[in-house]
């Protein structure tokens, strides 16, 4: 009989501990977090296509070349509302994450080429689990993104001598914004009324097209290649209701 008391009081102690919090996840609410991104990009790009030479066609695909986009952190930022006790909307956004640009194949001897930033703000919907006054909970959320890239610079000038084998070239890239689907899970938890601690993970199936200018004298080259970059982001941040 102690025994069976002692489990039920342990699991009555459980069920308190976990929805001991008040509303701070409840319609009406609204939260707005801080934390740290990390972009964890899972890239891979196609083997770079000459287009053009002095505005003359070419469509020339250089074998074994191509470049892969490295892992960056950053600060980030997000505001929820909550529509009801279960579901919520969020905006998120942050400091754009500057990406180093290594070579691979026949490019990575170069080792890195240049470097990206990325903006990537996103609209989410929410659908939260268990009741609002639960401690822990966990969440799934689908949502949009819109990304653009800004200040693509190649700052090797090896590569830039060696790409066309033209000593003293310059190069300058762009890449190509899109809109993408953004899948997210994670969880939250109050620590009280008004302050809370969570963790996500979202994925964005991402991919751009870089173009490439090289200026070597009075001759133009554009080429471009496709980069597949499809990150995986985590978001571990403190929120707070108001």
């Amino acid at each position: 009989m102690k025994s069976t008391y002692k489990k039920k009081m342990l699991a009555a102690g459980a069920v308190m501990a976990l929805a001991g919090a008040a509303q701070a996840q409840s319609a009406g609410s609204n939260i707005v977090s801080l934390g740290w991104f990390r972009v964890m990009p899972n890239s891979s790009a196609d083997p770079m296509t000459v287009d053009s030479i002095n505005g003359r066609p070419v469509n020339m695909t250089r074998a074994n070349t191509g470049a892969d986009i490295e892992t960056a952190d950053t600060l980030g930022l997000a505001f929820t509302h909550f529509f009801t006790d279960n579901i919520s909307g969020e905006l998120v956004a942050g400091i754009p994450p500057k990406h180093d640009v290594t070579g691979t194949g026949e490019y990575a001897k170069y080792g890195k080429l240049g470097s990206v930033k990325q903006w990537s703000p996103a609209l989410l919907v929410k659908y939260h689990f268990f009741d609002a006054r639960t401690k822990f909970r966990p969440y799934v959320g689908i949502g949009v993104n819109y990304t653009w890239f800004t200040n693509e610079t190649i700052t090797n000038q090896q590569f830039v001598d060696g790409a066309f084998g033209i000593p003293g070239a310059t190069m300058t890239a762009s890449a190509k914004p899109s809109w993408n689907p953004v899948f997210n899970v994670g969880a939250n938890y109050a620590i009280n009324d008004n302050w809370f601690v969570g963790l996500s993970v979202s994925y964005l199936p991402l991919s751009t097209t870089a173009t490439l200018t090289t200026q070597a004298g009075p001759v133009t080259i554009v080429s471009h290649t496709k980069i597949k970059i499809d990150p995986v982001v985590t978001f571990l941040s403190v929120g707070y209701r108001f």
